[in-house]
């Protein structure tokens, strides 16, 4: 099995990539199947978060590249920027992980959150994509969309 043990800070060519949903993103140990079949564990220092396009280097100097897996979601897109931003607020204070962008909130599908959005006068569409929410002001550093 690959031990992937490090998460490299500088651009470096990969060999095999592995697709994850956030939550396990999110998780720094964890036993995942490569995209090429192959099986590994991933051991990074506790609260380390993975994003798309993070590189992952091996006890065998492997890296691996890791993206982000489609995931249903839902889609929130209004031309109100305060709209918007109160379907942030709202989702924010029931402590969901959000993805903003301009005019727009996607968050993990969730029926009870849905209506809740809806219920604020927004439209809600479900779609399959990948998720990368926001990381929190505590976090070291924004989660920025250029």
């Amino acid at each position: 099995m690959l031990r992937l043990i490090k998460k490299l800070n500088e651009p470096r060519p990969h060999t095999q990539t592995l697709k994850l949903p956030w939550e396990q993103r999110t998780r720094s140990r964890l036993r995942v199947v490569l995209d090429n079949g192959e099986d590994a564990g991933i051991f990074l220092p506790r609260g380390t978060i993975l994003r798309d396009r993070d590189l992952l280097v091996s006890t065998t100097g492997d890296v691996v590249m890791v993206c982000a897996a489609p995931e249903t979601l839902s889609m929130v897109t209004d031309a109100d920027p305060l709209a918007v931003a109160r379907a942030c607020y709202h989702l924010g204070n029931r402590h969901a992980p959000i993805e903003i962008r301009e005019r727009q909130v996607q968050y993990l599908h969730d029926p009870v959150l849905d209506d809740m959005v809806k219920g604020l006068g927004l439209a809600v569409r479900i779609v399959q994509g990948p998720f990368e929410p926001e990381l929190g002001a505590y976090t070291g550093g924004g989660h920025h969309h250029g």
